[in-house]
């Protein structure tokens, strides 16, 4: 298991760790920003779930994968960009980030996890490359801010509550080739 500090609100990973464990910082009130090193292939679930200073993560190409809640409940994260090489984004892992405005997610990604931007109240916009084939469950439910949606032609299935509550959304283009839209899909928009 790696060593990890934290130095004046900065977490310090040495260079050389591989995998950031579940719920390594998980709670760290004093945790304010982190650069993963090249190294990192793997971010554990709870990882940085509940840093309400977090304002901002850089995370490596070498990354392949974001454990579910990685990044769950953290209020004053704003931006986030995905690197390419990660396939997954786990259940729940930005889910209530209120401050998250907007989200890059690579062509590398084929799954978005349930609830996975779930409560990202103030997204606004939110690019869907063309290599997802599912989107989860509540993956963009209570994303008010996000104002119109272009769902990829690769996309298969549409979970349940994927878009519910998203006061602000006025359009979005569903392709052909989405064989299941899930219950409340588009509820309360």
């Amino acid at each position: 298991m790696a060593k990890f500090e934290i130095k004046d609100g900065v977490a310090i990973i040495p260079e050389g760790t591989t995998e950031i464990e579940q719920s390594a910082f998980e709670d760290c009130s004093s945790l304010k920003s982190v650069t993963i090193p090249n190294s990192v292939t793997s971010i554990g679930g709870w990882a940085f779930c509940g840093c309400h200073k977090l304002t901002s993560v850089t995370i490596p190409n070498s990354v392949t994968k974001i454990g579910e809640k990685a990044f769950n409940d953290c209020p004053k994260l704003t931006s986030v960009t995905i690197p390419n090489g990660v396939t997954k984004i786990g259940e729940r892992a930005f889910d209530d980030c209120p401050r998250l405005t907007s989200v890059t997610i690579p062509n590398s990604v084929t799954s978005i996890g349930d609830n996975a931007f779930c409560y990202c109240t103030k997204l606004t916009s939110v690019t869907i490359p063309n290599s997802v084939t599912e989107i989860g469950d509540g993956a963009f439910s209570y994303c008010e801010g996000l104002t119109s949606v272009v769902i990829p032609e690769s996309v298969k299935k549409i979970g349940a509550e994927v878009f519910s509550h998203c006061e602000g959304l006025t359009s979005i283009v569903i392709p052909e080739g989405v064989t299941e839209i899930g219950d409340s899909a588009f509820s309360y928009c």
